[in-house]
């Protein structure tokens, strides 16, 4: 008995030493690379979100975008870097890891094919954040609804339109998005003037709205050029259409757009200029 466990003692005598000769400087290498790799990136995804709360001209929103973005990488490549190095760990101990990886390979596969919309919403939604499609705060026409961004995650985008109804939107249904505050908003206005007004003098007189417009301090930090009068837009009937744009900053057009025609109807009134009216037409029967 003495002899046989003397035997089993040596047997795994020359297996520790030979595993500590040949496996085990293979698992502190690769212990101490996924140490360094979960280091490296988490050190790189806080300088990143570091620098974008640094350079951030839309205040803390992007900021918070950045991070969402930073955390989900973070989180995605600590995984890989792990499920790896576990790899690694169990082929040090001599474990058979391909019927392991050939299992995971149809967990993976079950689980795509289970929640594939979910992993479209996700992967749409990191692409919005990542590629700063739109902002909170933005307003957008997408899905077939327009409204202001009020949350954006992975998995969703909430809006809220005009009427208050608030929208909910899963990231993956988004293909198209149309951002109309991004950067500067357009205000176009059609001025309507009756057709026997004097061209020249309108045009006049909606250059010194403008440019009076433009000078006031009140709203020159809401303009980012100075308004254009393009001139005749349209004529139908008696009525005459003037074209009148303006860039403004993002959201501020509605304001802006109100104003203008204010002032462009007050001047109106006081050098007695007609208002343009669609052409009616009466039907009825002649007398006899």
């Amino acid at each position: 008995m003495e002899e046989r466990f003397g035997n089993i003692w040596h047997q795994w005598h020359n297996y520790l030493v030979e595993w500590t000769r040949d496996r085990a400087p293979k698992l502190v290498v690769i212990l101490v690379l996924a140490f360094i790799f979960v280091r490296l990136l988490g050190i790189i995804t806080q300088k990143v979100v570091a620098l974008a709360e640094k350079n951030s001209n839309r205040g803390p929103v992007r900021a918070q975008q950045v991070k969402t973005v930073a955390g989900v990488i973070h989180s995605a490549g600590v995984f890989l870097i792990v499920f790896f190095a576990f790899m690694q760990v169990l082929d040090a101990f001599n474990f058979n890891i391909a019927p392991l990886l050939a299992s995971a390979g149809i967990a993976g596969l079950a689980i795509g094919f289970g929640a594939q919309t979910l992993v479209k919403d996700v992967i749409n939604g990191f692409f919005i954040l990542a590629e700063n499609q739109f902002e909170v705060g933005d307003t957008i026409k997408a899905s077939g609804v327009s409204g202001t961004v009020e949350e954006i995650t992975m998995r969703r985008t909430v809006l809220r339109d005009a009427d208050g109804t608030l929208h909910i939107l899963p990231n993956g249904s988004i293909q198209l998005v149309s951002n109309m505050t991004r950067d500067w908003s357009q205000v176009t206005l059609h001025v309507s003037v009756d057709y026997s007004e004097n061209s020249d003098r309108i045009v006049s007189l909606l250059k010194e709205v403008t440019e009076s417009f433009y000078n006031d301090s009140t709203f020159k930090q809401e303009l980012v050029a100075a308004p254009q009068v393009h001139g005749i837009e349209r004529v139908r009937g008696m009525e005459v259409d003037y074209l009148v744009t303006a860039k403004v900053r993002p959201g501020k057009q509605y304001g802006v757009a109100r104003e203008m025609r204010r002032r462009i109807k007050t001047c109106f009134d006081e050098q007695k200029i007609k208002a343009g009216a669609p052409a009616q037409v009466y039907i009825g029967q002649m007398p006899s």
